[in-house]
């Protein structure tokens, strides 16, 4: 069974799903949003080994988890990637949800990709790309992504506080990034994905930073073609990580515990 941590000791199940794929431990600060208001359960998604990962080997091991918490349904958080395999869970076993929270959730269109990729490539400047072509040089897979995103994060963050360490969390694992995103891209282009979420009939909200490069608005706009009731809140001098953001992080945590601890 994967790996998770617990935070908080009172209130409603909360489930959150860090993003990546494969960047273990990266849900820490949201899982400390909830932690005043919620029983947080906070999952380390596997890594490689044996057998290519796929969305829906995360989907079961996130159903077995639950399974033997024995808290369902629950309020589902997923970040970024996260966002997405908390659709892909969700639309795979319903009964164990009871509301869906994305937040940064990433593209499922070729729309909203290319507007992402676009916003991305405006944010670059001669000397962030100098530092990402230094960066490409690395041997080692991992640590060449790890340093990717660190030079990337003023084009995901607008104002935002590092998040806290976390020495617990397994080291990235750069095969399990690719194994999965891969998959995740299969899924989109054979239809299944975002054609299944129809299913959900919960509550679904998607919070969501204006200055994220990843285009809130397209992203809601395509999922609502099958979420109809889905609500979208968005901040602004917000990026990626809204509960990091020093302008941001009080109304967005205020927000998304309202809405993960609304009753049913």
């Amino acid at each position: 069974m994967i790996a998770a941590r617990r935070h908080g000791t009172a209130g409603p199940a909360v489930v959150v799903l860090h993003g990546g794929p494969a960047a273990a431990g990266s849900a820490l600060g949201l899982a400390l949003t909830l932690a005043p208001v919620a029983r947080v359960l906070e999952p380390w998604q596997r890594g490689s080994g044996g057998q290519p990962l796929s969305v829906a080997r995360h989907v079961a091991d996130l159903g077995e988890l639950l399974a033997a918490e024995g808290h369902q349904p629950v309020a589902l958080v997923g970040h970024s990637w996260g966002a997405m395999l908390a659709l892909a869970f969700a639309a795979a076993q319903p009964a164990a949800v009871g509301r869906l929270a994305l937040v940064g959730c990433g593209t499922f269109d070729p729309a909203a990709r290319a507007e992402y990729q676009q916003r991305c490539a405006q944010r670059q400047t001669a000397e962030l790309q100098a530092e990402l072509a230094s960066a490409a040089a690395l041997a080692d897979p991992a640590a060449r992504m790890l340093r990717q995103y660190a030079i990337l994060g003023g084009i995901y963050d607008y104002d935002a506080a590092p998040d806290p360490a976390d020495p617990a969390a397994p080291p990235f694992d750069a095969v399990a990034h690719e194994q999965t995103w891969a998959d995740a891209l299969e899924c989109q282009a054979d239809g299944r994905h975002p054609a299944s979420f129809a299913r959900l009939e919960f509550p679904v909200a998607l919070f969501h930073g204006a200055w994220d490069p990843h285009p809130g608005r397209l992203i809601a706009d395509g999922l609502r073609a099958v979420l109809p009731q889905l609500d979208y809140h968005e901040y602004a001098c917000c990026g990626h990580r809204p509960w990091a953001e020093r302008r941001a992080a009080a109304s967005f945590g205020r927000d998304l515990r309202a809405f993960c601890t609304s009753p049913p």
